[in-house]
């Protein structure tokens, strides 16, 4: 029986609930809460810290469709896309897991009775693959599952154990493989299960979770094992749908098809073509699904692969004709075929296109600037009869025009050659020598004395939350960075306290300021910081007296700015909430300052905000505190306040329990800073500026309570200002500077006009050089003292002096040269205004270009005028004749 792709997903999560399975949701593409991974790359990614034992859940038994990708980092296939039936660089996993529960029998069941039951494969085309110990394993499958013992294969460590980490939960797993016949096979004697060929697929793989290994490579039993499999949807349908490709079932053809429609070229008719439209069908999943997820396309990380991905669809487009951006446009066929499973992509369509189609234009100016200087190596290679392309050339080529590395691979596997990898990495390391020496850049070590600390003293307990005064003793005490045992009034120090009261620097937020007081001395803390080994450093002068390590202190926070704070730490998680609301789910953070005095805000998105954007921004904000909404705030574990729809911050790492900060239904985010008890303490809020500070990162300065109020105050103080200057009220103003600017550029104007009288009244005959060459009209012209808008305004002048011909102008003021080039209509098909601009700009140092009938150049060499325009007619003579 053939089932579609969707109706896979269903019974797979249908078969599973019937044996008490929960069907849980795919978790995003970027790993949450947890740094040590790119992006998911597994079913079982959502359920580590559940197999790790950090965390419990409702149930013991679950099921899941997962997004997963594979492209950077450890598992990455996007170099195999497009010359295979089945890597992919975006794909779904279908996934069953048990925690304690059920284990190796029920999991060989399970797996056995999907397949041939459900979905219908025929058994005696199925082999399986065990663990070379595991008897256990092997015994069920001959016995319980009646599979012959010569389709059971014993495999070694490298293809049937599994494991996290070199500690940690493993265990040996089992594959289940399909025979697919003869015709995929390699043809060798050897041929069998684990062969590379495509006879033999693997299918599914049952993870037994069985064992801990411990630092000496030691396997303990677990008490509790767990089941973790994994099988790829892309590959079960093609199973499923009787196709030997992954691309020629239903999650693909569609695609295909629109690729085809908008390239002109048929799937199936030409195997170049059918590489690209397979490369272009996988990444436009992956794009889609990556945006959607809120990753944009930067420099780095997670943004580098998306900008990869999207790139390396765009040269392959080029290679069916499509030169244009067209990318964007598919991306909606994307999320036609593919919302049913996931409904978030039609919510975020339109973020997609724009996205796709923006990265699309940046790219295609490095493709027309890069794409025939690699053609030209790639052929003067191969004409050298060479098998390599050059690495410091090509590194060149990276280096001016900012062609990626992997696109000149992909080119050069194309046509058999080689690249010179070494050459390549000597070359990038040379420039980033060059690029280190310049910036003088020098690194600051862990300070000796910090080390030092952490033997002497316990973390900080910290009870800044409850109250803003604390009871504790002094642990430690640094003066210039050294360990002391007493201080005297004037001394800057540093202390450590037992417990503190003192919110120490960390999630964006500034530290603490205020006073300790002790029996003999009382210390003005001026900041508090944390380190990474859990004491806080509270730095301050000691105003008053003296103090000594063992003395206890009254600590007490300075309440009003620990109040200015926490009232724009709240306003910063509800900026945050307003622009994923307004802009899209794609906006996350990307960085904060939460000062007493103001906030600021740094995000992702992909284009400045327009002055409609930021008012709809302030007056959500500004709802949400007027609504005077309690903000909660709740200790959890980190799955519940993920299922709950905590926001978390990937790449941060979060222990077994986190803190959870909530503004009703608004806003929710794991956050250790301090807040309000109640939006409206926030007052009002205000942006007072919106730029970017990187590609695709935007950076908002805001301010509440009496900042927000001294602002406007200033701004209205400096509209009274200019009210009186123009002599009008301030209702009156607007009107009255539009009518102002408008009489300014009407006697600029007239003014410009003037000035164009007189300079063509002026003109010195003498300065006119005037030929006929090849029956054509040559005129040029010096005329200093213009710049290029007034030498086009002159031109309209004067160029009735040649009805049919050539006129160029050329103009000197402030050590800036302007060349004009003005070409009849009906000259153009023998001399182009371009051609000219560009031959002549030589001799003033500079550049120059344009349409053939007009065309400019400008340059920095005053003294070379004359011979620029002397060498117009030279090339008149040499290209005029017809």
């Amino acid at each position: 029986m053939n089932f579609s792709a969707h109706e896979l997903r269903q019974s797979f999560l249908d078969y599973f609930s019937e044996y008490g399975h929960i069907s849980v949701p795919s978790a995003p593409l970027i790993p949450q809460a947890d740094p040590t991974l790119l992006f998911t790359n597994a079913g079982m990614n959502q359920f580590k810290r559940v197999f790790l034992g950090e965390e419990t859940r409702a149930y013991t038994r679950a099921a899941s469709i997962q997004k997963c990708m594979r492209a950077g980092g450890k598992h990455n296939d996007l170099e195999n896309v497009g010359y295979t039936n089945r890597h992919h660089t975006f794909f779904e996993m279908l996934g069953n897991f048990s925690f304690g529960d059920y284990f190796k029998e029920e999991a060989i069941v399970f797996g056995w009775e999907y397949l041939t039951k459900v979905v219908g494969l025929p058994t005696e085309r199925l082999w399986v693959t065990v663990y070379r110990e595991d008897d256990e394993a092997f015994d069920i499958w001959q016995h319980r599952m009646a599979v012959p013992s010569s389709r059971i294969i014993r495999l070694g460590e490298k293809d049937n154990f599994w494991q996290m980490g070199d500690t940690g939960p493993c265990g040996p797993c089992s594959e289940i493989h399909i025979d697919q016949g003869e015709a995929l096979g390699c043809g060798r004697s050897t041929c069998g299960v684990g062969c590379d060929c495509d006879r033999y697929l693997e299918i599914w793989n049952l993870v037994f979770m069985q064992y801990d290994r411990d630092a000496s490579g030691t396997l303990h039993p677990l008490p509790k094992p767990s089941i973790d499999t994994g099988m790829g949807l892309e590959r079960l349908a093609a199973v499923n749908q009787a196709v030997t490709s992954n691309f020629d079932t239903d999650l693909f053809r569609p695609l295909l098809k629109a690729i085809g429609e908008r390239t002109k070229k048929t799937y199936g008719t030409d195997p170049g073509s059918d590489r690209s439209m397979r490369v272009i069908a996988d990444h436009l999943r992956a794009m889609t699904f990556l945006i959607v997820d809120g990753i944009l396309p930067s420099n780095e990380g997670r943004g580098y692969v998306l900008r990869r991905i999207l790139r390396r669809a765009s040269r392959y487009g080029r290679l069916l004709g499509c030169t244009e951006p067209f990318l964007y446009e598919l991306t909606e066929r994307v999320v036609q075929e593919m919302k049913a499973a996931y409904p978030s992509l039609e919510q975020s369509s339109s973020i997609v296109v724009e996205v796709v189609q923006r990265e699309e234009e940046r790219f295609i100016g490095t493709l027309e600037q890069g794409t025939p200087i690699l053609d030209r190596l790639v052929n003067e290679a191969k004409t050298q009869g060479l098998s390599t392309l050059e690495g410091e050339t090509i590194f060149k080529l990276y280096d001016t025009y900012g062609f990626p590395l992997d696109l000149v691979e992909d080119a050069a596997r194309e046509e058999n050659l080689e690249l010179d990898h070494e050459g390549y990495q000597r070359a990038l390391n040379a420039q980033r020598e060059r690029a280190r020496k310049a910036t003088a850049f020098t690194t600051s070590e862990v300070k000796p004395y910090l080390k030092e600390l952490k033997t002497l003293v316990f973390p900080t307990t910290f009870v800044g939350y409850q109250s803003y005064e604390g009871e504790g003793a002094v642990q430690a005490i640094l003066r210039d960075e050294q360990l002391v045992q007493d201080t005297v009034q004037g001394d800057q120090v540093e202390l450590v306290l037992e417990t503190s009261p003192f919110y120490p620097e960390g999630g964006g937020q500034v530290g603490d300021q205020g006073v300790l007081t002790g029996p003999h001395g009382r210390v003005q803390i001026q900041s508090t910081s944390k380190t990474d080994m859990g004491f806080f450093l509270h730095q301050g002068q000691i105003v008053e007296g003296s103090l000594r390590v063992g003395d206890p202190v009254s600590a007490k926070v300075n309440i009003a700015t620990r109040n200015d704070a926490a009232r724009n730490h709240t306003a910063t998680h509800l900026l945050h909430a307003a622009l994923r609301e307004l802009l899209g789910p794609h906006v996350k953070q990307y960085g904060s300052l939460v000062a007493p005095n103001r906030l600021r805000f740094d995000f992702a998105h992909f284009k400045s905000l327009s002055h409609r954007d930021i008012d709809d921004i302030e007056l959500l904000v500004n709802e949400q505190i007027r609504s005077n909404t309690i903000v909660q705030t709740n200790v959890m574990g980190i799955q519940d306040a993920i299922d709950e729809g905590a926001l978390a911050f990937f790449g941060d790492k979060y222990g077994t329990e986190v803190r959870v900060v909530g503004v009703g239904s608004f806003s929710k985010e794991l956050c250790g800073g301090t807040h309000c008890t109640q939006t409206g303490e926030i007052g009002i809020f205000r942006i007072i500026s919106e730029g970017g500070i990187s590609a695709g990162v935007r950076r908002i300065e805001a301010l509440t309570g009496a900042g927000a109020l001294q602002h406007t105050k200033q701004i209205d103080e400096q509209v009274r200002e200019l009210s009186a200057l123009m002599k009008v009220s301030p209702h009156d103003l607007i009107s009255k500077t539009q009518k102002t600017l408008a009489t300014l550029k009407d006697m600029e104007r007239e003014l410009e006009q003037l000035k164009m009288k007189f300079v063509a009244k002026e003109l010195d005959d003498a300065s006119i050089d005037s030929r006929m060459i090849h029956d054509i009209q040559v005129q040029t012209q010096r005329v200093d003292g213009l710049t290029m808008p007034e030498l086009r305004a002159l031109s309209d002048r004067i160029r009735h002096t040649v009805p049919s011909g050539v006129l160029v102008l050329g103009s000197a003021k402030d050590e800036k040269v302007s060349l004009l080039v003005i070409v009849t209509k009906d000259v153009t098909k023998r001399i182009n205004a371009g051609d000219v601009a560009k031959s002549i700009a030589t001799h003033v140092d500079g550049s120059g270009g344009g349409r053939p009938d007009m065309a400019q150049a400008g340059g920095s060499q005053p003294e070379g005028i004359q011979q620029a325009l002397s060498k117009v007619f030279e090339f008149v003579e040499e290209h005029g004749r017809s």
